[in-house]
């Protein structure tokens, strides 16, 4: 039998805020949405790339180009997943599967979520929700947990900001929920974009509708992706953008819990 085989962009190990306890995170190329403020711009396209190289800030010569991606089958993710089983068992951790958008690589995903759950890991999956409605229905029972991103609720603006409309996202979001599946739903709060009061009111009002939603976790905009636009030569349109303050994150968490939500900060 023939293995699956996917590209990557990073593994990150110990991770405290891509789910319960202590996680492994495996980051899949590829990502349908192009949104302003994305904070992984390595991980839009599926294909490995490899930058420009570019001069040495020393002034001694030219720094080697970067390379973003690599190819990895099944067994090879599963085990560097499994080196820090001891940290997952006693945390109540796992493996959380992020981008890009890991449903866009749904074959490889599903293989993942498969052999973790032949091992007993738990695993979560951080989706933006845009991704045929067959590939949520057949990778909605296989994960235990989904960290589903929603950004804006009006239409248009959606298409703007992300380059895709709405619809799709809510459909799939719903019939996650009608699974029964538990999920921790995360709402960037970019200055500008997501902040207005309208979107936070329409994100609160939704949310509260959906029975199996176990949180909503505020995700103030930061700027630690400015290099990464520099080395893809991407345009990064957020470059003026300011982080909000502790004080507007508070608000706007306070916010979304008056419509009866858990709500917490960061992660």
């Amino acid at each position: 039998m023939t293995e699956e085989k996917g590209i990557l962009f990073n593994i990150q190990k110990y991770a405290i805020h891509d789910g319960p306890g202590i996680r492994t995170t495996v980051f899949l190329k590829g990502c349908p949405l192009a949104c302003w403020w994305c904070h992984n711009p390595e991980g839009q396209r599926v294909s490995i790339e490899q930058c420009e190289p570019a001069p040495d800030s020393s002034g001694g010569g030219i720094e080697p180009p970067e390379t973003f991606g690599w190819a990895a089958t099944t067994s090879e993710v599963i085990a560097e997943i499994e080196k820090d089983r001891i940290f997952y068992e006693e945390s109540g951790g796992g493996a959380t599967f992020s981008g890009g958008e890991p449903l866009s690589q749904a074959r490889f995903l599903k293989s993942l979520l498969t052999a973790c759950a032949e091992r007993e890991i738990h695993t979560a999956v951080d989706t933006s929700g845009y991704a045929p409605h067959r590939v949520v229905t057949e990778i909605g029972p296989l994960a235990d947990l989904f960290l589903f991103d929603l950004k804006l609720m009006d239409r248009m603006a959606h298409l703007r900001y992300t380059g895709i409309p709405n619809e799709l996202i809510f459909e799939n979001l719903e019939a996650l929920v009608e699974m029964g599946k538990p999920i921790i739903i995360r709402f960037p709060l970019i200055p500008g974009f997501t902040d207005k009061e309208p979107n936070i009111r329409a994100v609160g009002q939704y949310v509260s509708t959906l029975e199996s939603v176990q949180s909503i976790a505020v995700l103030p905009y930061h700027k630690i992706a400015a290099g990464k636009y520099t080395a893809l030569q991407l345009r990064n349109r957020m470059a003026d953008t300011r982080p909000p303050d502790e004080a507007r994150v508070k608000e706007v968490a306070s916010l979304l819990a008056s419509y009866g939500l858990e709500v917490t900060i960061g992660g």
